[in-house]
Order: C-alpha cells, then structure tokens, then sequence
C-alpha cells in the first residue's frame, strides 16, 4: 500500500499548478540522476482551479467553442499544455488531482499507472451509490460506460510522463458548474458529463469527498 504526500491548495490559478508541477518533476528526475535508482519521493496535489480550459498537445483548438471577449464575459482562461488528450474544463467544485510520482519506484508502467488512477475514481463515487467503469477506447470514468448512447464521463484523466515521473492527472466532477462544458467538445467528442451533484440531486461536500479520495488512491497503489 501506498502513502502519498498530499497537498491540499484549496483553490489555486492552474498556471501556478502548472509551474509548482513541473518543480517537483524536476526534483525527482534530478533525484533519481544523482542517485541512480528510482525515487522514493512522492507528490499528490489536490486543488480546485477558477474556471480554466486547457488542450492537451495532441488536441485540436477548433474543440474550444468560445473565444476572446466571450472567455473574459465567462471569466475563463485557456492554456494549451503538455499533457495528453484533447480539451477540458477545470474550475470551482471540480476536484483535480495532480500525482508527481515516480512509476519506476512503484514498478508498474504507464498503462497500469493509468488504470490505478481510474480504479481509486471508480471506488471513490461508489461510496455515493454510482457504478463507475472504463468506457472502450477511452480514458477516465463513466457512468452508464455499458450503454453508448446513455455515457457520461464523470472523470477525465491526462497525464504526461517524463523518464518515468508522471504529472497533470486526474478531474472529478463534484459540484461543478455543467454549463462551461457547453463551450467545449469534450476530449474532441459529443458525449455527456455529469457530476456527483448532478446524479444525485444534491450538494456534496467536497472536503469529503478529497478524504475518501485519499483513502482510495492510499489503497490502491
């Protein structure tokens, strides 16, 4: 079992995640440079971002629907950055996850890597009552993954691996706001989003949800 450092920033500008991302990366390659093994050390980030778009270095900036004067009527910045995937939202009521880790330590590959993250998501909204499960030819969790014209993702997930140490991660969907994902086309397609709040009818507290998610990723690694 895994014991992560987690880092709780409350409510932080994603560049600053970004900038704060790419120190820690750097620490744990010099690390593993001066010591020649892989890196003991571990970072978890969990955060909260005002209301920010950002594409992925293999994304398309046509799947961004809003542009100039309307992102500042929204109070949206946008950032195209070095992970994977295509465009997604973060912003208030959305939980992201930022795990800076050393996968050689942990001996498991990108894919499986992948995979944990997905499994924790899955076993964390299943303390709500929602089944939660891997959509075939995508990342991230669904709800009604099972059925193509009824999927909602609840959960996105682009990361970026350099010599082995990960970053960029993980975005659950708590109480964010749905509307901002009318500005977008998901990850470059047409499918439904949704929210804790949203299947359930009701606020949820998302320091509780960031304890259970704490518990889960500590479990599943």
């Amino acid at each position: 079992m895994a014991t992560f450092n987690f880092n709780d920033l409350g409510l932080k500008d994603y560049k600053e995640c970004w900038d704060l991302q790419e120190e820690l990366l750097a620490g744990i390659i010099a690390d593993k440079r001066s010591t020649g093994i892989p890196s003991m050390r571990n970072h978890f980030i969990l955060v909260e971002h005002p209301h920010v778009y950002t594409l992925g270095k293999s994304g398309d900036e046509k799947n961004l629907l809003a542009r100039g004067d309307f992102l500042k009527k929204i109070e949206a910045t946008f950032y195209k950055i070095n992970r994977g995937g295509d465009i997604t939202y973060h912003g208030p009521g959305q939980i992201v996850g930022y795990p800076v880790i050393d996968l050689e330590y942990f001996k498991i590959g990108v894919r499986e890597y992948i995979e944990k993250m997905e499994d924790a998501i899955i076993a964390t909204i299943a303390e709500y009552g929602l089944i939660g499960g891997r959509k075939e030819g995508a990342t991230g969790v669904w709800l009604d993954y099972r059925h193509p014209s009824r999927a909602r993702k609840i959960c996105a997930i682009g990361v970026r691996v350099s010599r082995f140490v990960t970053m960029h991660g993980f975005a659950l969907n708590v109480n964010t706001d749905m509307r901002y994902f009318s500005y977008i086309n998901p990850c470059g397609l047409t499918f439904g989003v949704t929210s804790i709040q949203q299947e359930l009818g009701r606020e949820i507290q998302v320091e509780e949800v960031k304890e259970i998610l704490r518990r889960k990723f500590n479990m599943i690694y």
